[in-house]
């Protein structure tokens, strides 16, 4: 394990991001990092070409995911040293979460993969992959509950 100064984890509210923010945590209590967590909203956001729906639909699920990142970002500071932040990205997820570790300075990712195990190797989801090959610094992939 190296000396982690900065850690950021990555979280859809899944069961596997679960996991994995509390791996995170664990990891910034025994290195005293500073712990951040990134959500980023899958799918297109409001615009001319995509909205099918009233833009009051889009702003009710962009503040309910802001409410269930608060009560994670607390969950989180329970067992890592406060403050632990917590910030939404808008793009492409694996991009956006490359982008803003590089942008703080991220000495690793943590994120949840819900990929399966094939025959003769893990294959991650898409998200994990790409972040793995993309990201400047350490990445732990956190591997969810068999099915």
């Amino acid at each position: 394990m190296g000396s982690w100064r900065r850690i950021c984890c990555a979280v859809d509210f899944s069961e596997t991001s679960r996991l994995a923010m509390e791996e995170a945590a664990a990891l910034a209590r025994m290195s005293g990092a500073e712990l951040t967590l990134v959500h980023v909203p899958e799918g297109p956001g409001p615009s001319a070409s995509t909205v099918v729906a009233p833009p009051e639909l889009f702003e009710s699920m962009a503040a309910e995911a802001e409410g269930k990142l608060e009560a994670w970002r607390r969950e989180a500071e329970s067992s890592a040293p406060p403050p632990v932040r917590a910030r939404t990205l808008a793009g492409p997820p694996a991009a956006e979460i490359v982008r803003f570790a590089a942008e703080v300075g991220a000495d690793l990712v943590v994120i949840g993969t819900h990929g399966r195990r094939g025959i003769r190797r893990l294959v991650l989801g898409s998200v994990a992959e790409r972040v793995v090959r993309e990201a400047h610094c350490a990445v732990l992939v956190v591997r969810g509950p068999a099915p």
